[in-house]
C-alpha cells in the first residue's frame, strides 16, 4: 500500500515548500493589510486560519520526517493537511463567488477591529472605522481578487500535500539533481 511506503526526499521537499508557501502567503496578507491599508473582512480573516494551521502542520511534518517517524502517520498528516488547505480554498471560492454576484455573501460581514476601552475614544474610533464588505473585491490583479488568488494558492498547496502523501520517497530527486542538489 502506498501509504506505508518509506518517506524521504519528496516528502521533506513538500513539507518545506508548504511551510515557506504558507509563511509567504501570510506575509503578503499582512503586508497588504498593514502596509497597503487593505482592511480584511470576516471571510478574509477566515481564509487565513488554514494557513496558520499549515505553518504548524508543515513544520511538524518536517520534524517528523527528520526524526523518521512512521511513514503511515506522515502520509496521513499530508492528507489531513490537504483537507485543511482545501477548506480554506472553499472559503475563498465562496467569497469570490459572492464578489462576482454568483451567490449571496454573508449578511454579517464587515471589517474586524477591537473596540476601544475608553468611552471618550469610542466616537473617534467609530468615525475612523471602514466598513469592509465580503461581497466587494477591494483589489484585483488579472481579474482575480484576494479571494481568487487564495483559491489558486491553496489549490496548489493542497496538490503538493497530496503528491507528498502518495508519491514515492525519491520522486523529487531527479528534479533536485538538475538543480545541482545531490542530497536534501
Amino acid at each position: 500500500m502506498v501509504l506505508t511506503q518509506t518517506t524521504g526526499t519528496t516528502q521533506k521537499l513538500a513539507a518545506l515548500l508548504l511551510l515557506l508557501g504558507a509563511l509567504g502567503l501570510l506575509a503578503g496578507a499582512f503586508a497588504f493589510q498593514y502596509i497597503g491599508g487593505y482592511v480584511p473582512c470576516k471571510l478574509c480573516l477566515a481564509q487565513r486560519q488554514p494557513h496558520y494551521a499549515m505553518v504548524l502542520a508543515s513544520f511538524m511534518l518536517l520534524l517528523a520526517l527528520w526524526q523518521n517517524w512512521f511513514p503511515l502517520l506522515i502520509r496521513l498528516g499530508f492528507i489531513a493537511l490537504a483537507a485543511v488547505i482545501l477548506y480554506g480554498a472553499g472559503i475563498g471560492v465562496y467569497q469570490a463567488g459572492a464578489e462576482w454576484d454568483f451567490w449571496l455573501g454573508p449578511n454579517d460581514c464587515g471589517g474586524g477591529m477591537a473596540i476601544t476601552q475608553s468611552a471618550s475614544d469610542l466616537l473617534a474610533q467609530i468615525n475612523k472605522t471602514k466598513i469592509v464588505s465580503c461581497n466587494t473585491a477591494s483589489w484585483r490583479m488579472f481579474g482575480l481578487s484576494f479571494a481568487g488568488w487564495n483559491v489558486l494558492a491553496s489549490s496548489s498547496f493542497a496538490t503538493i500535500a497530496l503528491l507528498a502523501a502518495f508519491a514515492s520517497q525519491d520522486r523529487a530527486m531527479p528534479y533536485l539533481e538538475k538543480l545541482g542538489i545531490k542530497k536534501f
